[in-house]
């Protein structure tokens, strides 16, 4: 019983990502494919993209995850506080922003 609760949790949040990727104007695809998956996170965050180099860095890639998830929230409309729910309890937050009222806004320059 218990995987079967996994598995759909599991299930619900690949779908929220994929609807999240859509959104974005990416494939929502892309979000079940490794390293790729990272790829299109990163240019959905406006970040660029040799930043993939510092996820493989210990203790770097924490800070680098918790950016990332902020400018996710910002490029969404959402602010800080938002981000830093993606990059802890990702999710609540991540359904949250595929099924919410939130829109895609791109990079603030």
């Amino acid at each position: 019983m218990p995987t079967i609760i996994g598995l759909a949790a599991l299930v619900f949040l690949i779908v929220s990502v994929w609807k999240v990727y859509t959104k974005a104007g990416e494939p929502g695809w892309a979000c079940i494919v490794p390293i790729y998956n990272v790829i299109v996170y990163l240019k959905i965050s406006g970040k660029p993209l040799w930043w993939i180099i510092l996820f493989f860095i210990p203790f770097v890639n924490i800070i680098i995850a918790l950016l990332v998830s902020i400018g996710l929230a910002k490029n969404f409309g959402k602010g800080g506080g938002f981000g830093v729910g993606i990059f802890l309890l990702g999710f609540i937050f991540m359904p949250i922003l595929a099924f919410g009222d939130a829109r895609f806004v791109g990079q603030k320059s």
